[in-house]
C-alpha cells in the first residue's frame, strides 16, 4: 500500500478543525513520519494507523510545530513493544534540539539518529535537499528505481515460462532473448516533502518530475509579503512549484490560522499552475484537511 496519511495541517499554531504538522507516508513496508508536531499521537488515533507502523522519522527542521510531537511519538511506539529499528532524520545543526526531545521519551526503543548536512542521498531511495528558511531546512525525495514490466504475448513467443521468467529477470537474457526485448520500462513511483521555505533551487530539485508533492502553502497570494518576510511559499508560488516541476499530483497544507477557509489557497495554485501549464495540464490540487488519506497516483504511463 502506498499512501498519505494527513495526520496535522496547520502553521504554527493549531485551530480548531487543524492539529499541527503531521505526515505519514506509508510506502509498501514502510512507514515514513514526516515533521511531527504537537498532538502527533493523538491524530495517529484519529486516522487509525499504528505507531508500530513507523520506521522512519524525517525532520524538515527543529521549529516546534515540526517536532514537539516526537517524544510522544517515541513513547508510544516503546509502549506499543515495537522492536524494529527507527531512523530519525534531521539537520546535524539541530543535534542538540533532537537529543534533547529523545531525552523526553520513554527509553527502550532502537532509536538511530541519522544528522545530515548537506543535498544528497542519505538511505535507499531517499535523498534531501536543502531549503531557505530562518534556520537550516532540509527537503526529502522518495524514488522507486525505474523497472520494466513483462509482455506475456512476447514471453510466449520467445517460449519462456516459469522458472526461466525469474531468471531473465535476474540475469537480463536467456539464450537469444534480452529482457528488453519482452517488457517495456515501468517508470518507479516519486514522492516530495517541501516545508517551510522561500522559492529555491533545493525546492525545484525535489519538485521536479514527482508524482506526488506536498509543499507548504502558508500564505495567500495576496500575502506575498509576510511570506517573503517569513521565508514561506503563497500558494501561487507553490502551484508555480509544482508547474515547473511538472508534479502529478500536489498537496497543499501547513496553512496560516488567518485562513479559515482554504478553499482559495487552492484556487490560487491552480491559477499559477494553468499559467505555467495551460488547462489541462493533468495536475491534480488538493488543499488537505486531517486525517485526509491521499493514495500515490498511479504509475505514468509509457508510450
Amino acid at each position: 500500500m502506498r499512501e498519505l496519511v494527513i495526520l496535522g495541517t496547520a502553521s504554527q499554531v493549531p485551530t480548531r478543525t487543524r492539529n499541527h504538522n503531521g505526515y505519514l507516508l506509508r510506502w509498501d513496508g514502510e512507514g515514513l513520519l514526516f515533521d511531527p508536531g504537537e498532538g502527533t499521537q493523538r491524530q495517529m488515533t484519529y486516522a487509525g494507523v499504528s505507531a508500530s507502523s513507523v520506521t522512519r522519522i524525517c525532520l524538515t527542521h527543529l521549529h516546534g510545530d515540526h517536532c514537539f510531537g516526537l517524544p510522544g511519538v517515541l513513547s508510544r511506539m516503546v509502549l506499543d513493544g515495537v522492536t524494529h529499528p527507527v531512523h530519525l532524520h534531521y539537520p546535524a545543526s539541530g543535534e542538540e534540539s533532537v537529543r534533547a526531545l529523545v531525552s523526553l521519551a520513554t527509553p527502550g526503543l532502537d532509536l538511530r539518529l541519522r544528522p545530515h548536512g548537506s543535498s544528497g542521498a542519505i538511505a535507499d531511495g531517499l535523498e534531501v535537499q536543502p531549503l531557505r528558511h530562518r534556520i537550516e531546512a532540509y527537503g526529502y525525495r522518495l524514488s522507486e528505481p525505474p523497472s520494466r514490466s513483462l509482455l506475456p504475448k512476447r514471453l510466449a513467443a520467445a517460449g519462456i515460462t516459469g522458472p526461466d521468467v525469474g531468471r531473465l529477470q535476474r540475469e537480463g537474457r536467456i539464450g537469444d532473448t534480452a529482457l528488453e526485448e519482452v517488457s517495456v520500462p515501468k517508470p518507479g513511483q516519486t514522492f516530495a516533502f517541501v516545508m517551510d521555505t522561500a522559492e529555491c533551487e533545493g525546492a525545484e530539485a525535489l519538485a521536479e518530475n514527482v508524482d506526488l508533492l506536498v509543499a507548504e502553502s502558508t500564505f495567500s497570494d495576496d500575502d506575498a509579503g509576510l511570506a517573503a518576510e517569513y521565508l514561506h511559499l503563497t500558494a501561487g508560488q507553490a502551484g508555480t512549484l509544482a508547474a515547473n516541476g511538472r508534479a502529478r499530483m500536489l498537496v497543499l497544507t501547513h496553512f496560516s490560522s488567518r485562513y479559515p477557509d482554504v478553499s482559495v489557497l487552492e484556487e490560487q495554485a491552480a491559477a499559477a499552475v494553468v499559467v505555467r501549464m495551460g488547462a489541462g495540464s493533468g495536475t491534480r490540487i488538493i488543499a488537505a484537511n486531517d486525517l485526509d488519506r491521499i493514495p500515490l497516483p498511479k504509475r505514468r504511463s509509457l508510450p
